[in-house]
């Protein structure tokens, strides 16, 4: 019999991307079709391509070709086919017009990392009409069952009208189908990363 080492007591509680993680974890299975809405250097891509294993498939956004360029590096270094992960350059605000037909009310999870690209140039950001957009189209997309996390950071130019936005919209939504919750610490910086996590409970056209 093996007895489990104690774990730390001295560890931080989850950050905002870990929080995100668990949950899409939690509800995405080998085989699920995932979509990356905001791609960067492919961090979530190659999780949800693991997560879904070689009969899954993953959708990704991004609109700088380098951000596509480093992702793919990523999943190839990995041995994740490339079939199995199709990477589109273009916004997120797009995402039900580019996603096949069949893909609507099937997918399991989106992820959402807003922002700017590490590394790149910080003054390319995501934008709050164009996110607000790329949300309600995710949604749309989203089997009921299916989760969407949305990675906020308040502290950079225009990220604290963007949480406000998400905020809002988020408020907006009937419980009875879509469930919302925001994750993010209290008392540990002035502005935050927060994860927002939706969880479709029913079909919906808002």
């Amino acid at each position: 019999m093996s007895i489990e080492p104690p774990r730390s007591t001295t560890r931080g509680l989850p950050s905002a991307v870990e929080w995100a993680h668990r949950v899409i974890e939690e509800r995405v299975q080998a085989g699920s079709w995932v979509v990356d809405a905001t791609v960067g250097n492919g961090h979530d891509t190659l999780f949800l391509a693991k997560l879904v294993g070689s009969s899954g498939l993953v959708f990704g956004f991004d609109i700088q070709e380098q951000a596509l360029e480093i992702a793919r590096q990523r999943l190839d270094g990995a041995g994740v086919e490339e079939a199995r992960c199709t990477l589109m350059c273009t916004s997120h605000e797009f995402l039900t017009d580019t996603l096949p037909p069949e893909w609507r009310g099937r997918v399991q999870a989106v992820m959402f990392n807003l922002g700017y690209l590490p590394g790149a140039d910080k003054t390319v950001i995501t934008q709050t009409g164009t996110t607000l957009r790329a949300i309600r189209s995710a949604l749309h997309s989203l089997a009921v069952g299916g989760v969407m996390t949305v990675v906020i950071y308040p502290g950079h130019a225009g990220g604290d009208e963007e949480a406000e936005a998400v905020r809002r919209f988020g408020a907006s939504l009937r419980i009875a189908e879509v469930e919302v919750q925001q994750l993010r610490p209290v008392n540990r910086s002035t502005h935050p990363p927060e994860c927002w996590v939706f969880l479709k409970r029913a079909m919906t056209e808002n």
